[in-house]
């Protein structure tokens, strides 16, 4: 079994990486599908979870049912529930045995002694605006965000995402020793990297095979 966990920047677009990379491999991947098990499981849409999840408790917020109405659930509690089972889907994949792609939900902690090939995608600021802001023009007019809101959102999931991994880890969220392999996907063609990378990903685990398996 080999797994490859994608870490990423909002906006960088380490999800599109995954995705291609996944397609590449032919391997399992894992992403919103998460999100979705998770919504499943509680009866609540999969925007809310993903809302929850990405404040980690935090704020607070209102969930709404899919079954039309609306009750106040206490944010936290709801929060480590779905932080909890999260970490059992994860491992369960792990469990599964199937070569696989997961990206973002903190895997490469979670699954650490797995041994994932751990790649981190980053970008500057310049770039994960503008792809951001790109993202923005194909939603319907009246639900985009502005540029001024869109840099605020970069800015909390930023501290979000630091703040969790030094939770997790008990190391500095920006140690990028944290990862096997951190990429700048700013100016890159991404099916061009994905492929590189597919490249790069079999070598590293047929380099990381022990004496006795080789």
């Amino acid at each position: 079994m080999r797994i490859i966990t994608v870490s990423r920047q909002f906006g960088s677009g380490g999800r599109e990486v995954g995705e291609r990379l996944a397609e590449i491999l032919g391997w399992d991947y894992y992403d919103k599908e998460i999100i979705e098990r998770l919504a499943d499981e509680h009866g609540v849409d999969a925007q809310h979870v993903r809302h929850v999840l990405s404040h980690h408790g935090w704020q607070s917020m209102q969930l709404t049912y899919r079954n039309s109405f609306s009750r106040a659930i206490p944010h936290t509690y709801m929060s480590t529930q779905l932080m909890v089972r999260q970490r059992e889907i994860i491992r369960e994949i792990a469990e599964a045995g199937n070569d696989c792609i997961i990206v973002g939900r903190d895997a490469d902690v979670i699954l650490k002694e797995e041994k994932p090939f751990r790649i981190f995608i980053c970008a500057d600021m310049e770039a994960r605006l503008e792809r951001t802001m790109a993202y923005e023009q194909r939603r319907p007019e009246n639900e985009r965000l502005t540029e001024k809101e869109v840099m605020k959102n970069i800015r909390r999931i930023d501290k979000n995402r630091i703040r969790t991994r030094e939770i997790l880890t008990g190391r500095s969220g920006r140690n990028g020793t944290t990862f096997d392999l951190t990429l700048n996907a700013a100016g890159r063609d991404i099916p061009k990297l994905a492929q590189a990378l597919a490249d790069f990903s079999l070598r590293w685990f047929e380099d990381a095979k022990t004496p006795e398996q080789n």
